[in-house]
């Protein structure tokens, strides 16, 4: 296995600092003790604890963006390709609940910060894969009419729901349990009839 970088050394450190204490009660100097970097090198990598927060974030919705890629590659039909909307989201969340956290409750701070633009275009950038990779069953007719943002909604929007209440502790049910209903629900809800 490949050694972490120093710059994600100091991303994890970060999100362990977050998690513990909360986004606003971490400091640099908490970061620093708990990564081990000198302070050097995180103003070398971030600049500031905003920048870091932005960093982590966009990682973290990365590596979901990166899953979906990866599956896409192999999906052989509209079915897989909805389904693996549902499960590369649950599958990243589970693996990472501390880092889904974070991202659920650090989309508007990211939205306000100097990374906002990037912000913005990683989202194009991903949902642009999505369309690319639906559009020649959306052509074939194998999705049923709807807008397109309504369609995002109906297949991640009750997962996403899901999700939060599962992260906050807040479901009788695993998260991971459910993957098969919500990718199944997820595919029935978009497919023409």
């Amino acid at each position: 296995m490949a050694r972490r970088s120093r710059k994600d050394e100091i991303l994890q450190a970060a999100l362990a600092c977050f998690t513990e204490h909360g986004v606003d009660a971490t400091t640099i100097e908490m970061i620093r003790d708990h990564s081990g970097a000198s302070i050097g090198s995180l103003y070398h990598h971030f600049g500031n604890k905003e920048r870091i927060i932005a960093a982590l974030y966009l990682e973290g919705t990365e590596q979901y963006a990166q899953l979906l890629a990866d599956g896409f590659a192999s999906a052989k039909d509209a079915r897989d390709c909805v389904r693996l909307l549902v499960t590369s989201y649950i599958d990243w969340v589970v693996a990472n609940p501390d880092w889904a956290r974070f991202i659920l409750h650090s989309r508007g701070r990211v939205e306000a910060s100097e990374r906002a633009d990037d912000l913005r275009e990683a989202n194009r950038r991903h949902y642009q894969r999505i369309l690319e990779a639906l559009a020649e069953y959306r052509a074939k007719g194998v999705f049923r009419e709807l807008p397109i943002d309504c369609f995002a909604s109906l297949v991640i929007g009750p997962t996403h729901d899901f999700a939060r209440n599962w992260l906050a502790g807040r479901t009788q049910s695993d998260l991971g349990a459910c993957r098969e209903l919500f990718a199944e629900s997820a595919w029935q809800s978009v497919r023409s009839v």
